[in-house]
């Protein structure tokens, strides 16, 4: 058992979970973190309100017992842009020190950004919503990277099998070099290319 798992087979429910309990709060109770160092872009807060708008407030935000947030400033920072005036969810982190509030701000972005994408899976996924006519552009990929995945780039660094010519059954030879395309097109290592290619000049009926 890692130790992790030690700890947690171990620890006593000393104090509740944070998501035991929702809360409706409007949201001028809300306080931003002053120091917070997770940005948020103009970009990334339409998509994050174009997402509140097409499914609603699905993740409550995370705040302390005085109303500063831990987690969420994105959504909160959306909630403002759509001019929400209904209360939102929240979840109370009751009884935390600073030392554990300053640390979850970290780690509840870094935590999540350490997964990575199935890049075949995804692009699947992708392909049956864009199929159905649903807006990917609500899913929040930018639509460069979004190319890329639909394209079958800048994920397994292999070339989509489709856009690869088949090497012809029956080459056209060129002049004076009969036989020798064939011999090429089938070698699996360098150095026989390098030895077939010297053979070919030697061959090489002058013009």
């Amino acid at each position: 058992m890692t130790s992790i798992a030690s700890r947690a087979a171990t620890a006593s429910p000393t104090r509740p979970w944070p998501a035991e309990r929702v809360e409706q709060w409007p949201i001028e109770r809300l306080i931003p973190y002053a120091d917070n160092p997770r940005l948020h872009s103009a970009a990334d807060v339409e998509r994050i309100a174009a997402s509140i708008l097409k499914w609603g407030w699905t993740n409550p935000v995370l705040v302390d017992e005085q109303g500063v947030l831990i987690a969420g400033h994105g959504r909160v920072a959306a909630a403002a842009k759509l001019g929400l005036t209904i209360p939102i969810p929240v979840i109370v982190a009751q009884g935390w020190s600073e030392e554990e509030k300053q640390a979850y701000r970290l780690a509840d972005n870094e935590l999540a950004a350490r997964g990575s994408w199935d890049p075949d899976l995804l692009r699947s996924e992708l392909h049956d919503l864009k199929f159905s006519g649903f807006d990917l552009d609500l899913i929040g990929f930018a639509p460069d990277r979004l190319e890329e995945i639909l394209g079958g780039l800048g994920s397994s660094g292999l070339s989509d099998p489709d856009g690869i010519p088949d090497v012809p059954d029956q080459p056209i030879p060129g002049p004076a070099t009969s036989g020798c395309w064939e011999t090429i097109a089938s070698a699996a290592v360098t150095a026989p290319l390098r030895r077939m290619s010297s053979r070919c000049s030697r061959d090489r009926s002058p013009i």
